[in-house]
């Protein structure tokens, strides 16, 4: 790999700077092959269908913090997917407050269409990286999450 087309001008970026720059990428991926696919979805929408896919149901407040919304934009979010038919909200069981998010009929069939994308996107992302960095890639950035989500 020509790591001089990845590297900043002085090469020294943060942490925080190469995360956001690795997600930035990935969004952009994803989405270019949602547009390819010619599923009318943002990346935020993609993500919560596949944390309902991989999740199952959930309250909008579970789901929100699953794909870290706030209250708002997670409604707006939600609106935007029932209209299209991919998801629906049912009264849950133990909660008369509550409304559980489920995916529809036609937001399963359309997960299974995009999941093979999906996974093929991640997949070029680490294209450069042995299995064994792989795997010390994924143990290194979830110890900085839970270092991150510690409450001292």
């Amino acid at each position: 790999m020509n790591t001089n087309l990845c590297a900043s001008p002085d090469g020294r970026d943060s942490l925080g700077a190469l995360i956001g720059m690795v997600r930035g990428e990935i969004v952009r991926a994803i989405e270019a092959d949602l547009a390819a696919q010619g599923a009318d979805l943002k990346f935020t929408q993609f993500h919560v269908l596949k944390r309902l896919a991989n999740i199952g149901p959930m309250t909008a407040t579970e789901l929100a913090r699953a794909v870290d919304l706030d209250g708002g934009a997670m409604t707006r979010q939600l609106d935007q997917l029932e209209a299209k038919g991919y998801l629906r909200r049912t009264p849950h069981e133990q909660d008369r407050r509550a409304l559980r998010i489920e995916l529809t009929e036609a937001g399963v069939a359309l997960w299974r269409h995009l999941h093979e994308s999906n996974v093929a996107t991640l997949e070029r992302a680490q294209k450069d990286l042995s299995g064994d960095e792989r795997t010390k890639l994924l143990d290194y950035l979830q110890r900085v999450l839970c270092a991150l989500r510690e409450k001292n």
